[in-house]
């Protein structure tokens, strides 16, 4: 798996529940909607697969003309590789297999002596059509056609009955999920198919992005993080922006203690460990000039190599030819 940069507190976080479960979150659907919620879900440390194997929307698009950041357009071949590289560069797998059915993983999902409470908790049971079958704590649904491989799951509430053609016929009810992609069933969420959502392939971007976050969300608030703490922002900084380091992480750690609420149940001890695991995490999110260099050339030669051509300055590329 790719090194996304984790922080300390997102690698205990997956250290503690790696004998229980085979991935902290699983994606059904591998364009647009489940690739953006792998680089959140992936970038925050979270073991994250996508599996792409399925029916996809976006492949019956002749090109792509309306997608911001391409002003002549791009061809779908291109598109899902560059979507794929950057899931895969936040730190996800892409498993290349068709999903055939999520069910219940059994048993109580973890080991209840785990110092991590969230480690208790059903997860889910994936299996392709290959037969080959892993688990995970999450599951998120980022398939535009279908659903049906959720129906092991066993929530009647999911699928919509009507008629077509003097049959009776079922299918996945598009406004099964809240807008932040919560179901009824804790720890399974909806990205696609949701109604007024997938119709674009940037507003399914977008969907993504957004129940990427909410699975972060959750994770956070299983971890301790008071609901006024949960949310998390993936923001790189300049570190020009800071007044000395000391002084930021001071700042930090007062803001974060502003906003623990007085009914808070959790130890000083706990409350302390989150809130230096979160002073880590923001500090990791300012990086040097020389760094913010070396991530923009980086960027650049990962995107010249997808659309195959020499990202470097004309000038460079003559020298290495040599004198003719």
């Amino acid at each position: 798996m790719a090194d996304a940069g984790r922080s300390e507190e997102a690698e205990t976080a997956t250290e503690s529940q790696a004998a229980a479960f085979d991935y902290d979150v699983a994606i059904v659907g591998g364009g647009p909607t489940g690739c953006s919620a792998g680089v959140f879900t992936g970038r925050y440390g979270l073991d994250t697969v996508v599996f792409d194997r399925g029916r996809s929307s976006l492949q019956r698009c002749a090109y792509l003309e309306n997608y911001l950041g391409f002003p002549g357009g791009v061809d779908i071949e291109t598109f899902y590789g560059l979507i794929h590289d950057h899931a895969e560069a936040a730190g996800c797998d892409l498993v290349s297999e068709l999903v055939e059915a999520v069910e219940p993983a059994g048993g109580d999902g973890g080991d209840p002596d785990a110092d991590d409470p969230a480690a208790t908790r059903p997860g889910f049971a994936v299996t392709t059509q290959s037969g080959e079958t892993v688990t995970a704590r999450r599951v998120v649904s980022a398939a535009r056609y279908g659903g049906d491989f959720l129906e092991p799951l066993g929530d009647d509430e999911m699928f919509v009955t009507y008629e077509h053609d003097g049959e009776t016929r079922t299918k996945f009810d598009r406004d099964y999920a809240d807008i932040e992609g919560r179901t009824a069933i804790d720890g399974l969420y909806v990205a696609a198919p949701v109604s007024e959502v997938n119709l674009q392939a940037i507003m399914s971007a977008g969907q993504g992005a957004r129940v990427g976050r909410s699975v972060i969300t959750d994770h956070r608030l299983e971890r301790g993080y008071p609901e006024a703490l949960a949310r998390h922002w993936d923001w790189i900084r300049p570190e020009a922006e800071l007044a000395g380091d000391a002084a930021a992480r001071d700042d930090w750690r007062e803001r974060f203690d502003s906003r623990v609420p007085d009914d808070c149940d959790l130890s000083e001890a706990r409350l302390r460990e989150l809130r230096e695991a979160d002073v880590e995490r923001q500090r990791e999110m300012y990086v040097s000039e020389e760094a913010v260099e070396a991530r923009a050339e980086r960027g650049r030669e990962r995107l010249a190599a997808r659309l195959g051509f020499d990202a470097r300055p004309a000038s460079d590329s003559e020298s290495d030819a040599g004198p003719e």
